[in-house]
Protein backbone atom coordinates (compact mmCIF):
# COMPACT_ATOMS: atom_id res chain seq x y z
CA UNK A 1 0.00 0.00 0.00
CA UNK A 2 1.67 3.49 -1.07
CA UNK A 3 2.26 5.99 1.87
CA UNK A 4 -1.30 8.02 2.45
CA UNK A 5 -1.16 11.56 2.82
CA UNK A 6 -4.48 12.97 4.59
CA UNK A 7 -2.80 16.53 3.94
CA UNK A 8 -2.40 15.82 0.09
CA UNK A 9 -5.43 13.85 -0.34
CA UNK A 10 -7.68 16.19 1.40
CA UNK A 11 -6.49 18.95 -1.65
CA UNK A 12 -8.24 16.29 -4.36
CA UNK A 13 -11.69 17.94 -3.22
CA UNK A 14 -13.54 21.49 -1.84
CA UNK A 15 -15.67 18.73 -0.17
CA UNK A 16 -13.06 17.02 1.86
CA UNK A 17 -11.93 17.89 5.45
CA UNK A 18 -8.75 16.93 7.15
CA UNK A 19 -10.76 15.66 9.98
CA UNK A 20 -13.07 12.98 8.01
CA UNK A 21 -9.62 11.75 5.72
CA UNK A 22 -7.80 11.67 8.40
CA UNK A 23 -10.26 9.23 10.32
CA UNK A 24 -10.53 7.07 7.09
CA UNK A 25 -6.76 7.11 6.67
CA UNK A 26 -6.54 6.18 9.97
CA UNK A 27 -8.70 3.14 9.53
CA UNK A 28 -7.26 2.38 5.98
CA UNK A 29 -3.83 2.37 6.90
CA UNK A 30 -4.46 -0.43 9.39
CA UNK A 31 -5.83 -2.68 6.78
CA UNK A 32 -3.07 -2.74 4.88
CA UNK A 33 -4.50 -3.08 1.60
CA UNK A 34 -1.85 -4.04 -1.51
CA UNK A 35 -1.52 -1.24 -4.37
CA UNK A 36 -3.30 -2.38 -7.63
CA UNK A 37 -6.10 -3.91 -6.06
CA UNK A 38 -9.34 -3.73 -7.68
CA UNK A 39 -11.99 -2.67 -4.98
CA UNK A 40 -15.73 -2.18 -4.25
CA UNK A 41 -17.32 0.47 -2.00
CA UNK A 42 -20.68 0.67 -1.11
CA UNK A 43 -22.06 3.78 0.65
CA UNK A 44 -19.62 5.95 -0.75
CA UNK A 45 -21.13 9.27 -0.37
CA UNK A 46 -19.02 12.29 -1.39
CA UNK A 47 -16.46 10.17 -1.75
CA UNK A 48 -14.87 10.79 1.84
CA UNK A 49 -13.38 7.44 1.82
CA UNK A 50 -13.07 6.68 -1.75
CA UNK A 51 -10.28 9.76 -2.06
CA UNK A 52 -8.07 7.31 0.39
CA UNK A 53 -8.98 3.93 -1.56
CA UNK A 54 -7.81 5.58 -4.59
CA UNK A 55 -4.92 6.49 -3.11
CA UNK A 56 -3.85 3.39 -1.13
CA UNK A 57 -4.73 1.59 -4.60
CA UNK A 58 -2.61 3.72 -6.86
CA UNK A 59 -2.63 4.29 -10.56
CA UNK A 60 -2.80 0.06 -11.20
CA UNK A 61 -5.65 0.02 -8.85
CA UNK A 62 -9.18 0.89 -9.34
CA UNK A 63 -12.62 1.71 -6.65
CA UNK A 64 -15.54 1.36 -7.74
CA UNK A 65 -17.60 3.41 -5.18
CA UNK A 66 -21.65 2.83 -5.21
CA UNK A 67 -24.12 5.10 -3.68
CA UNK A 68 -27.92 5.30 -3.86
CA UNK A 69 -28.46 9.04 -2.91
CA UNK A 70 -29.69 11.98 -4.97
CA UNK A 71 -26.70 13.74 -6.83
CA UNK A 72 -28.71 17.16 -5.74
CA UNK A 73 -28.63 16.32 -2.06
CA UNK A 74 -26.17 17.98 0.16
CA UNK A 75 -24.43 20.99 0.88
CA UNK A 76 -22.55 23.41 0.77
CA UNK A 77 -21.63 20.59 -2.22
CA UNK A 78 -23.90 18.00 -3.39
CA UNK A 79 -22.88 14.92 -4.10
CA UNK A 80 -22.66 15.41 -8.03
CA UNK A 81 -20.13 18.07 -7.26
CA UNK A 82 -18.17 16.58 -4.43
CA UNK A 83 -18.07 13.33 -6.60
CA UNK A 84 -17.29 15.23 -9.92
CA UNK A 85 -14.15 17.22 -8.08
CA UNK A 86 -13.19 13.95 -7.64
CA UNK A 87 -13.04 12.44 -10.74
CA UNK A 88 -11.03 15.78 -12.02
CA UNK A 89 -8.48 15.32 -9.71
CA UNK A 90 -5.00 13.36 -9.79
CA UNK A 91 -6.86 10.72 -8.10
CA UNK A 92 -10.29 10.66 -10.36
CA UNK A 93 -8.52 8.08 -13.09
CA UNK A 94 -9.06 5.09 -10.63
CA UNK A 95 -12.50 5.97 -9.27
CA UNK A 96 -15.91 5.18 -11.06
CA UNK A 97 -19.11 6.54 -9.52
CA UNK A 98 -22.33 4.81 -9.33
CA UNK A 99 -25.30 5.87 -8.39
CA UNK A 100 -27.53 3.07 -7.69
CA UNK A 101 -28.64 0.84 -4.57
CA UNK A 102 -26.41 -1.42 -3.44
CA UNK A 103 -28.31 -4.43 -4.11
CA UNK A 104 -29.20 -3.68 -7.62
CA UNK A 105 -25.76 -2.80 -8.20
CA UNK A 106 -24.26 -6.11 -7.04
CA UNK A 107 -27.61 -7.88 -8.98
CA UNK A 108 -26.80 -5.83 -12.21
CA UNK A 109 -22.67 -6.23 -12.27
CA UNK A 110 -21.83 -9.82 -12.08
CA UNK A 111 -17.76 -8.48 -11.82
CA UNK A 112 -15.74 -9.41 -8.86
CA UNK A 113 -13.29 -7.85 -6.77
CA UNK A 114 -10.59 -8.50 -4.76
CA UNK A 115 -12.40 -6.42 -1.62
CA UNK A 116 -14.89 -5.00 -0.76
CA UNK A 117 -15.26 -1.45 1.66
CA UNK A 118 -18.20 -0.48 3.82
CA UNK A 119 -17.26 2.44 5.77
CA UNK A 120 -19.94 4.09 7.95
CA UNK A 121 -22.58 2.74 5.94
CA UNK A 122 -24.13 -0.58 7.46
CA UNK A 123 -26.53 2.23 9.58
CA UNK A 124 -27.79 3.71 6.07
CA UNK A 125 -29.52 -0.43 5.33
CA UNK A 126 -32.69 -0.29 5.85
CA UNK A 127 -32.91 -3.37 7.71
CA UNK A 128 -30.61 -5.93 9.28
CA UNK A 129 -32.58 -8.26 6.35
CA UNK A 130 -30.79 -5.58 4.22
CA UNK A 131 -27.39 -6.07 5.24
CA UNK A 132 -27.55 -10.12 5.75
CA UNK A 133 -27.98 -9.85 2.25
CA UNK A 134 -25.72 -8.13 1.26
CA UNK A 135 -22.90 -9.62 2.94
CA UNK A 136 -23.96 -13.29 1.41
CA UNK A 137 -23.56 -11.46 -2.27
CA UNK A 138 -20.17 -9.82 -1.51
CA UNK A 139 -19.04 -13.40 0.03
CA UNK A 140 -19.18 -14.66 -3.51
CA UNK A 141 -17.92 -12.02 -4.86
CA UNK A 142 -14.81 -10.39 -3.02
CA UNK A 143 -11.98 -12.28 -1.54
CA UNK A 144 -12.32 -10.00 1.56
CA UNK A 145 -14.45 -7.21 3.00
CA UNK A 146 -13.77 -4.79 5.05
CA UNK A 147 -16.25 -2.94 7.63
CA UNK A 148 -15.31 -0.02 9.64
CA UNK A 149 -18.96 0.97 11.76
CA UNK A 150 -19.24 3.19 15.34
CA UNK A 151 -18.71 0.02 18.16
CA UNK A 152 -20.95 1.77 20.60
CA UNK A 153 -18.32 1.64 23.05
CA UNK A 154 -16.17 4.29 24.73
CA UNK A 155 -14.09 4.36 27.51
CA UNK A 156 -14.17 8.46 27.28
CA UNK A 157 -17.12 9.62 29.34
CA UNK A 158 -17.35 12.48 26.44
CA UNK A 159 -18.16 9.79 24.60
CA UNK A 160 -21.24 9.18 25.74
CA UNK A 161 -23.89 11.53 24.50
CA UNK A 162 -22.80 9.96 20.65
CA UNK A 163 -23.76 6.48 21.66
CA UNK A 164 -26.98 7.79 23.63
CA UNK A 165 -27.65 10.00 20.57
CA UNK A 166 -27.57 7.00 18.15
CA UNK A 167 -29.79 4.70 20.25
CA UNK A 168 -32.50 7.95 20.52
CA UNK A 169 -32.17 8.30 16.85
CA UNK A 170 -32.90 4.87 16.43
CA UNK A 171 -35.18 4.22 18.60
CA UNK A 172 -37.35 7.11 16.38
CA UNK A 173 -36.23 5.83 13.19
CA UNK A 174 -37.39 2.04 13.58
CA UNK A 175 -41.00 3.72 13.93
CA UNK A 176 -40.70 4.82 10.57
CA UNK A 177 -41.84 2.89 7.24
CA UNK A 178 -38.94 5.00 5.42
CA UNK A 179 -35.82 7.12 7.34
CA UNK A 180 -33.74 9.54 5.64
CA UNK A 181 -31.70 9.50 8.83
CA UNK A 182 -28.08 8.64 9.52
CA UNK A 183 -29.49 5.96 11.75
CA UNK A 184 -31.49 3.77 9.91
CA UNK A 185 -30.97 0.34 11.36
CA UNK A 186 -28.34 0.61 14.01
CA UNK A 187 -26.20 -2.43 14.59
CA UNK A 188 -23.77 -3.25 16.74
CA UNK A 189 -20.28 -5.49 16.32
CA UNK A 190 -21.81 -8.05 17.65
CA UNK A 191 -24.97 -8.11 15.47
CA UNK A 192 -22.71 -7.82 12.64
CA UNK A 193 -20.28 -10.93 13.50
CA UNK A 194 -23.99 -12.75 14.13
CA UNK A 195 -25.16 -11.81 10.61
CA UNK A 196 -21.82 -12.53 9.07
CA UNK A 197 -21.33 -15.90 10.60
CA UNK A 198 -25.06 -16.74 9.50
CA UNK A 199 -24.02 -16.12 5.34
CA UNK A 200 -20.80 -17.86 5.84
CA UNK A 201 -18.18 -15.20 6.67
CA UNK A 202 -15.62 -15.41 9.27
CA UNK A 203 -14.02 -12.12 11.24
CA UNK A 204 -10.32 -12.78 10.62
CA UNK A 205 -9.43 -9.68 12.38
CA UNK A 206 -10.76 -7.10 14.30
CA UNK A 207 -9.38 -4.15 16.46
CA UNK A 208 -11.64 -0.69 17.86
CA UNK A 209 -10.13 2.44 17.21
CA UNK A 210 -10.61 5.64 19.13
CA UNK A 211 -11.22 8.73 16.76
CA UNK A 212 -9.07 11.98 17.25
CA UNK A 213 -10.55 14.90 19.23
CA UNK A 214 -11.43 16.85 16.49
CA UNK A 215 -13.71 14.42 14.81
CA UNK A 216 -17.43 15.76 14.88
CA UNK A 217 -19.71 13.15 14.17
CA UNK A 218 -20.14 12.88 17.56
CA UNK A 219 -21.19 16.75 18.05
CA UNK A 220 -23.65 16.53 14.84
CA UNK A 221 -25.92 13.42 15.91
CA UNK A 222 -25.90 14.96 19.61
CA UNK A 223 -26.80 18.14 18.46
CA UNK A 224 -29.74 16.55 16.13
CA UNK A 225 -31.18 14.65 18.96
CA UNK A 226 -30.60 17.76 21.35
CA UNK A 227 -32.86 20.17 18.25
CA UNK A 228 -36.37 20.96 19.01
CA UNK A 229 -36.76 19.82 16.05
CA UNK A 230 -36.56 15.80 16.92
CA UNK A 231 -39.10 16.37 19.58
CA UNK A 232 -41.47 17.38 16.62
CA UNK A 233 -40.45 14.43 14.76
CA UNK A 234 -41.14 11.88 17.56
CA UNK A 235 -44.49 13.79 17.98
CA UNK A 236 -45.34 12.84 14.45
CA UNK A 237 -44.11 9.58 14.07
CA UNK A 238 -44.65 7.66 17.26
CA UNK A 239 -48.20 7.94 18.33
CA UNK A 240 -48.54 5.29 21.24
CA UNK A 241 -47.75 6.98 24.56
CA UNK A 242 -45.39 4.13 26.03
CA UNK A 243 -43.32 4.24 23.24
CA UNK A 244 -43.13 7.65 22.87
CA UNK A 245 -42.16 7.96 26.80
CA UNK A 246 -38.67 5.41 25.45
CA UNK A 247 -37.78 7.71 22.78
CA UNK A 248 -37.96 10.84 24.90
CA UNK A 249 -35.89 9.46 28.22
CA UNK A 250 -33.29 8.17 25.89
CA UNK A 251 -33.28 12.03 25.04
CA UNK A 252 -33.42 12.77 28.34
CA UNK A 253 -30.44 10.56 29.14
CA UNK A 254 -28.37 12.52 25.76
CA UNK A 255 -28.74 15.63 27.43
CA UNK A 256 -27.78 14.21 31.22
CA UNK A 257 -24.60 12.76 29.25
CA UNK A 258 -23.60 16.43 28.10
CA UNK A 259 -23.96 17.41 31.15
CA UNK A 260 -21.54 15.49 32.75
CA UNK A 261 -18.81 17.06 30.40
CA UNK A 262 -16.78 19.81 31.54
CA UNK A 263 -16.98 21.97 28.45
CA UNK A 264 -20.93 20.98 27.88
CA UNK A 265 -21.46 19.96 23.94
CA UNK A 266 -18.06 21.72 22.65
CA UNK A 267 -16.30 18.94 24.51
CA UNK A 268 -18.71 16.28 23.28
CA UNK A 269 -16.07 13.07 21.59
CA UNK A 270 -17.05 10.95 18.85
CA UNK A 271 -17.64 7.18 20.32
CA UNK A 272 -14.97 4.44 19.10
CA UNK A 273 -14.95 2.67 15.88
CA UNK A 274 -15.16 -1.22 15.18
CA UNK A 275 -12.74 -2.48 12.65
CA UNK A 276 -13.18 -5.43 10.88
CA UNK A 277 -11.67 -7.68 8.05
CA UNK A 278 -13.99 -10.62 6.95
CA UNK A 279 -13.97 -13.38 4.76
CA UNK A 280 -15.55 -16.41 3.72
CA UNK A 281 -15.36 -20.13 5.85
Amino acid sequence: MTALDAEFITKMSPSLTMSQTRHRVNIIRGWGIEEGSKLLELGCGQGDCTAVLAAAVGPLGHVTAVDPGSLDYGSPMTLGQAQKCLKESPLGSVITFHQADPIEFLQLHTKNYDAAILVHCIWYFSSPEVISYTLQVLAKRVKRIYIAEYALSSEQTAAMPHIQAVLTQASLECRKEESTSNVRTVASPSKIREIADRVGLSVISESIYTPEADLEDGRWETNMVLDEAFTKEVDNFVRDEREKGVVMALRDATQAAVERIKEGRKGIRTMDVWVSVLEAK
